[in-house]
């Protein structure tokens, strides 16, 4: 599987970087963590973060994760690729900040 993408919150990761993995709200309250295929990030950028500053891109090697990526259309928007646990931050091979 090709790389996987997730825009998140620079402090949010620096702070999963410490404690060597990831789980944001959405673990918690819908049970996965969504991500992106490379030619869908800018759609999401655009849907969900106009205006929102301190984000970084990380980009995730799917082999380096301990769990299954789950590509779905859950909401009729697109097959998107999610993880359902927590995702190890040893997995990122690239973090983008942006602007």
């Amino acid at each position: 599987m090709t790389s996987i993408f997730h825009v998140v919150d620079a402090d949010d990761w620096a702070t999963a970087g410490k404690a060597g993995e990831y789980r944001p709200l959405s673990l918690d309250g819908e049970g996965f963590v969504h991500f992106s295929f490379a030619e869908q990030v800018d759609g999401v950028l655009q849907r969900y973060y106009q205006g929102v500053g301190n984000l970084v891109l990380v980009e995730f090697d799917p082999d380096r994760l301990s769990l299954p990526v789950v590509v779905e259309d859950l909401a009729g928007s697109g097959a998107f690729p999610h993880v359902y646990g927590p995702i190890p931050t040893v997995a990122a091979v690239s973090v983008r900040p942006l602007q």
